[in-house]
């Protein structure tokens, strides 16, 4: 048997289960059927807080979990080939003005805004502006 006649008669075997399948899920009960025989409401156990617990058991729950902050100076968008033109002291010209606030985000979204500082000769940031929540679910959102 020639290798076009193998799959041409694997392609029939393979259409005859297909519409085996088709029909005996035509023949079989409709689904509203099933569906009105087996539904049944849910019930839910009534949850009672543990002794000293509260919402503040709830949140402490998650205040371990690190999360990644980092501080943006600015962003451009370069072709790459300028990107293999650097060299040592080349520069790069970035969108945010010289003194404007520079953005704090935790793992990439937008919480603050704030100033460079110089702390035991390591750089931080003085916040001067926090996203309100409200803002924040606006720009997630958006996102």
């Amino acid at each position: 048997m020639s290798a076009e006649n193998t799959n041409t008669a694997e392609q029939d075997a393979m259409a005859a289960e297909w519409a085996a399948a088709l029909a005996e899920s035509k023949s079989a009960e409709p689904a509203s059927e099933i569906a009105a025989e087996q539904v049944a409401p849910a019930s839910f156990a009534n949850f009672t807080p543990t002794a000293g617990g509260g919402a503040g058991n709830d949140i402490n729950m998650i205040l371990d979990i690190p999360v990644q902050l980092s501080v943006e100076l600015g962003r451009t968008r370069i072709p790459i080939k300028h990107i293999l033109q650097l060299a040592q002291g080349s520069v790069v010209e970035l969108d945010a003005l010289a003194g404007e606030p520079m953005d704090v985000l935790v793992n990439g979204y937008l919480i603050a805004q704030g100033e460079v500082v110089v702390v035991n000769d390591k750089f931080g940031i003085r916040l001067t502006d926090i996203v309100t929540p409200s803002e924040r679910m606006r720009r997630l959102s958006k996102g």
